[in-house]
């Protein structure tokens, strides 16, 4: 395969990574994130300097962190482990604790919560965060930033008193936080905890403590994506998302009503997804008027930055129906139960659907699609077909 090199220099542009959750549809960015890698050199480093993730997203952000100095190397790490996916290695899906919090949610709705009181969530998280703990070395994110090899990792996460979407960010240098309408960024040193509060989906995972108060998915209340990544200096932003582009959200036919699951899983796309094509829209309208302002400066102090996004061909939802069956016999019982074991419900599986032939497929089609896009992408990261570092190597 053709290898590309990283046109590095001083005034080479701030590239961020933007990785947005998806659930088990993040086996998509892993996918593009290896076809990358795979156009460059076996050592080098990541070609982001600032890396920004939400949910599943800010798990496959803070892993490839923690390889930047040898970027192909971080895409085998996160592929070795999406290629074996199971669920149980998510939550647990033994049949007694799954059939324990069923009759945990049904007693305390039944008796409106005298006998027991409303569970913490329908699903136990412990697997991931032993997962995340194994697949994640902070100490080696604190030499990356130590040695200029990166700029910023961020990992994005609701804080559920106050419904704020926060930006935990750890830097190379001093950072100053910022506060914005429902929104800030703060500095720390990240943890283990950051990231399990950053994936708790609602509702399936239970929200995370941290200090004095408990924080959920990062996508609940995060409406501008982009924000971030601007924040902490990029020019450009590359965004992986895992929803096909101008796809019609469709619940189920006019003719029946939609199932629990249905509706469950159309909020998940919904929460994953609908503020980024928003938010893109906001900054293209942002550089067009930058590019038509008379003056020398940009208004208002504004900069131009450029987005790409990488978003699947393929509907991920349908791809999801074929491997259902995969899944542990009590994850498919809680889907029926949910109204989400048949076709129609293929949104919400694709969410949940930790599987390795999804995973598999999920990881392929993403490899696809940044294939097909190659020199865009190439172009937008500023890599150098292998093929012109030859043509100058050569004697005249």
């Amino acid at each position: 395969m053709q290898q590309t090199a990283v046109k590095a220099g001083p005034g080479s542009p701030r590239i961020a990574l933007v990785l947005l959750g998806g659930g088990a549809r993040s086996a998509y960015q892993v996918g593009v994130l290896k076809a990358i890698a795979q156009w460059c050199p076996p050592g080098q480093p990541l070609p982001f300097r600032v890396l920004c993730g939400t949910s599943a997203g800010a798990i496959i952000a803070t892993v490839l962190a923690s390889y930047a100095g040898r970027f192909r190397a971080g895409t085998v790490a996160l592929e070795r482990v999406w290629r074996n996916f199971h669920v149980g290695q998510i939550f647990r899906d033994d049949r007694a604790i799954m059939l324990r919090s069923s009759l945990h949610l049904l007693l305390a709705l039944a008796s409106g919560g005298w006998l027991l009181p409303p569970p913490r969530s329908l699903l136990d998280n412990k697997p991931l965060r032993g997962l995340v703990e194994w697949s994640v070395n902070f100490a080696r994110i604190r030499q990356a930033l130590d040695a200029g090899t990166l700029d910023a990792l961020a990992v994005t996460a609701t804080r559920l008193s106050s419904g704020e979407s926060v930006s935990f960010v750890q830097s190379a240098g001093p950072l100053q936080g910022w506060q914005r309408s429902g929104r800030r960024g703060v500095p720390v040193e990240l943890t283990l905890d950051h990231l399990t509060a950053s994936s708790a989906i609602p509702f399936l995972f239970p929200p995370v403590r941290m200090g004095d108060d408990y924080y959920g998915d990062g996508a609940m209340r995060q409406v501008t994506p982009l924000s971030t990544a601007i924040h902490l200096g990029a020019e450009r932003v590359l965004v992986i998302g895992v929803r096909e582009p101008d796809r019609r959200l469709v619940v189920s036919s006019p003719t029946a009503a939609p199932s629990l699951g249905q509706i469950f899983g159309f909020m998940l796309e919904t929460l994953f997804m609908e503020s980024l094509q928003a938010d893109v829209e906001r900054l293209q309208r942002i550089n067009a008027l930058i590019d038509h302002a008379p003056a020398a400066e940009p208004p208002l102090g504004l900069r131009r930055i450029e987005a790409l996004l990488v978003l699947p061909r393929a509907d991920l939802s349908a791809e999801a129906v074929g491997y259902v069956h995969e899944m542990p016999r009590t994850v498919r019982s809680l889907l029926r139960t949910m109204g989400a074991a048949n076709p129609a419900g293929g949104r919400l599986a694709s969410y949940l659907l930790f599987e390795s032939g999804y995973t598999r497929r999920l990881m392929q089609l993403g490899c696809d699609d940044a294939t097909a896009r190659r020199a865009e992408i190439e172009a937008f990261l500023g890599l150098e077909p292998a093929s012109d570092q030859e043509n100058r190597s050569q004697p005249q």
